[in-house]
């Protein structure tokens, strides 16, 4: 049985969601927030139906997370008539016939990212939901981070004026060790490429967000660990056919630089997600790992006070915490997932694309292209070339 809306004026939106793993958790807890501590909404989601290949493990799911019902078919979920957004959260290979069958069906459409395994499929998943004239949201959640949303504002306000350079990098470890088996992720056909999508697209989609476009890219790929056993005894192996690690430098429209580092095989680092950024007038800086703080310097501030300053995001007057608690009483991953719907369903209430939409993950697969062929080539690629 699910939640009754928190508002009688809010008119409600039936979410149908393909995938049930760590995206469909994360997913559902969020539709139950959003509904729960954003009562303003005039769209509020019902969790209509769940999917998944496997019956009894989605049925599950269905019972653990609230969902009114589940299939196990994505096309049987896509073409209910009693779903208005389709939830595309299944692994990446699946992406491409998922969204263009939903935006044909004529279903708003939420995307995990990236949003495709290679950036033809990415421009042909856009171009549908263009001709179908549906609505679109790809879930970079990390957008939606207070700090992160705060340091966007404060880029905006020129705190810290021109900007000259961000050093971005995800930083995780748990591929490092050599006796870890093969997973669909470690399979170029399945997963289009490793760190470099997995997390890499996460600070590309940051870096957009906050500096500019990226015009072209130099880089290097690694993969570290090239042979995985298959089963728990390690008798048998496979190939892994995509990055461990990817680095490259990169240069902005703007006239920035930048310094990105995506790797699963940084030891300690669990989800090590975090950039500085260098400007003119001032600096700001960001970990994921102590995600309620932004730190900030300024050249107005007189030489015997400078120095970083920390601003605890936590205010009713930052991003999104009008929803949440009382000053200084943290939020954590999950609320990122729920802020990221609260501004969807309120543009989609007002007739508007959600923010990134398709065509932002079209540009951010764009330079992941771009990434792999410079480092396939050992040359500088344009953006604008791939």
């Amino acid at each position: 049985m699910t939640d009754s809306l928190t508002s009688k004026n809010a008119k409600p939106l039936n979410i149908g969601m393909i995938g049930y793993a760590f995206m469909g958790k994360a997913h559902s807890a969020a539709y139950r927030d959003v509904a729960r501590y954003f009562p303003d909404l005039k769209l509020q989601p019902v969790l209509k139906a769940i999917c998944g290949r496997n019956e009894k493990a989605v049925a599950q799911a269905a019972r653990q997370f609230g969902w009114e019902s589940y299939e196990t078919d994505a096309m049987a979920l896509i073409n209910r008539n009693d779903i208005d957004v389709v939830d595309v959260s299944s692994p990446g290979w699946a992406h491409k016939d998922q969204v263009i069958a939903a935006a044909k069906a004529g279903k708003h459409i939420i995307c995990e990212k990236p949003i495709a395994n290679n950036l033809k499929d990415a421009r042909a998943m856009a171009a549908a939901v263009e001709k179908a004239g549906v609505k679109s949201l790809v879930m970079f959640n990390y957008r939606r981070v207070p700090a992160i949303s705060l340091a966007r504002e404060m880029i905006l306000a020129g705190d810290i004026g021109e900007i000259y350079q961000i050093r971005a990098r995800y930083l995780q470890d748990w591929i490092a060790d050599p006796s870890f088996p093969m997973v669909w992720r470690l399979d170029k056909d399945k997963a289009g490429s490793g760190a470099l999508g997995d997390i890499g697209s996460h600070i590309i989609d940051i870096a957009r967000y906050l500096v500019g476009e990226f015009v072209d890219v130099s880089a290097v790929m690694k993969t570290f660990i090239k042979q995985r056993p298959l089963g728990p005894k390690g008798k048998e192996t496979g190939t892994v056919t995509v990055d461990d690690a990817a680095a490259w430098i990169a240069n902005f429209d703007n006239g920035a630089i930048g310094t990105f580092d995506a790797t699963r095989f940084a030891r300690g680092r669990k989800n090590g997600n975090g950039f500085e950024i260098y400007g003119s007038k001032g600096s700001l800086m960001f970990d994921l790992e102590d995600m309620n703080h932004l730190k900030f310097w300024s050249a107005k501030d007189s030489p015997r006070l400078q120095g970083f300053r920390d601003i605890l995001v936590t205010e009713p007057q930052h991003p999104f915490m009008q929803g949440w608690w009382p000053p200084g009483h943290i939020i954590g991953y999950q609320h990122t997932f729920a802020n990221t719907l609260y501004d969807f369903f309120t543009a989609l209430a007002a007739g508007k694309d959600g923010s990134p939409n398709m065509q932002d993950g079209v540009k951010a697969q764009a330079v992941l292209e771009a990434v792999e062929k410079s480092a396939n080539s050992r040359k500088w690629v344009r953006i604008a070339d791939v």
